[in-house]
């Protein structure tokens, strides 16, 4: 596996140049650049004329349609662009493009570099492809970049929508952070309490420049770039999503697979994920508000739940692909009586932990204020979602993913799994 670290990550006004440099010195002559129609417009067109000139051999696997989707038939267009020729792939784009590149070059057994075209998603520099397969969204795992270059001002000339997106990515990280604390805790999941912190540094990095980060200057741009990428590594590091995909995700991989199981018009990643931290984040406040005394009464009385009821509410919420999902949460549906009362009693004795957890989360006031300085969306209508569509993410969006959260911890408390947002 390519090993990042030791390759160079590019944030600046001459990425394409020393991505060109780069090539050359590292005998790179056969490449192949891969790019949907707005991101050969802002970038490839410019990175395959540079390549060029230099007189390497480029050749294009060229997406035609403006927001393509990470699923098998955008695969296979890419592999039908490779030639009998070993190339190095470059995704020009952002984080579908990416994360197709990501999955040819694995499987083709090449390397890729990363040209992002957006500072929309933190998946640049980690191991994990996103895909969507038979309509489950499912993460691969593969490879990260060999290098990445990405041209600051390409970034800074994003669509709000973009930079607002990779913001809301970034202020996932506090929910999914104070998850992965509560999987290791109750669920003896792994954990890393260095990459917590790292994560967490680069979530409140992305704070800290709100204002720079809304008003898309060089400063604010750089900044959130540097944080996306830092929490890629965190993943990489770790060795999967875990450190910075929690419950927000789960709500927002539901959602995603909802719009394109409609034909409904995609929204960002990071959009939903930002959104979704405003609901993860009134389930916190709620753990906040329970002492000690009225937890002991509420677990005394907390049952294991029917296997009956929850296989019936995933088949009522994933219909054709119950099967599979089911199959993700075999280890919470085979959840015995002696498990659920050994969870119980980790809560009781580890409630001033959870509850400092939770303390560590910024409220969803907060995070509706962050996210309105940068302009992304803070109710159900801008993500193109009903209310009732809401709650079923948060009601369903959790079976996605064998991990331990906070909505996994609704089953011991009594935890709202979303309320209303206005």
């Amino acid at each position: 596996m390519t090993n990042l670290r030791t390759n160079p990550v590019v944030i600046d006004e001459q990425a394409v140049e020393q991505l060109v440099a780069y090539c050359q010195a590292n005998g790179l002559h056969k490449l192949l650049v891969v790019s949907d129609r707005n991101t050969q417009r802002v970038l490839g067109e410019r990175v395959e004329s540079a390549l060029q000139t230099a007189g390497l051999d480029v050749k294009r696997a060229f997406l035609d349609e403006d927001e393509p989707v990470a699923d098998a038939l955008r695969v296979f267009r890419v592999l039908l662009a490779c030639d009998d020729q070993p190339r190095t792939l470059i995704a020009v784009g952002s984080g579908t493009v990416t994360d197709i590149t990501r999955f040819v070059s694995h499987r083709t057994g090449v390397d890729f570099i990363a040209m992002p075209t957006a500072p929309s998603v933190d998946g640049f520099t980690s191991i994990g492809a996103p895909l969507i397969i038979d309509g489950v969204k499912i993460s691969i795992i593969c490879q990260p970049p060999r290098a990445i270059f990405a041209d600051l001002n390409v970034l800074a000339a994003a669509p709000r929508s973009m930079i607002a997106a990779g913001f809301g990515d970034m202020l996932g990280k506090f929910t999914s952070i104070a998850d992965f604390r509560l999987g290791h805790l109750l669920w003896d999941e792994p954990y890393d309490e260095t990459i917590a912190r790292r994560t967490l540094g680069a979530a409140q990095l992305c704070v800290d420049q709100a204002v720079e980060i809304g008003n898309g200057s060089p400063t604010g741009i750089h900044s959130l770039m540097d944080a996306l990428v830092e929490s890629g590594f965190c993943m990489l590091d770790f060795g999967n999503s875990r450190p910075a995909s929690g419950a927000e995700h789960h709500y927002s991989h539901y959602w995603e697979m909802t719009l394109l199981q409609e034909n409904r018009p995609a929204i960002l990643h990071g959009a939903k994920v930002g959104f979704a931290t405003i609901l993860v984040a009134q389930m916190y406040e709620q753990i906040g508000q329970l002492s000690r005394a009225q937890v002991s009464d509420v677990l005394e009385g907390a049952t294991l739940p029917l296997r009956s009821q929850e296989l019936a509410q995933i088949e009522a919420a994933y219909g054709d692909l119950a099967a599979e999902i089911i199959a993700i949460q075999r280890p919470f549906l085979a959840m015995t009586e002696t498990q659920f009362d050994q969870v119980k009693t980790k809560i009781l004795q580890h409630w001033d932990s959870i509850q400092q957890i939770a303390a560590d989360v910024p409220s969803a006031q907060q995070f509706t204020t962050l996210l309105q300085t940068v302009g992304g969306p803070t109710n159900p209508a801008a993500l193109g979602l009903s209310e009732a569509e809401i709650q079923q993410g948060a009601a369903a969006g959790h079976y996605l993913r064998d991990r331990f959260t906070v909505r996994k911890l609704a089953y011991f408390l009594p935890l709202k799994a979303a309320t209303p947002v206005q």
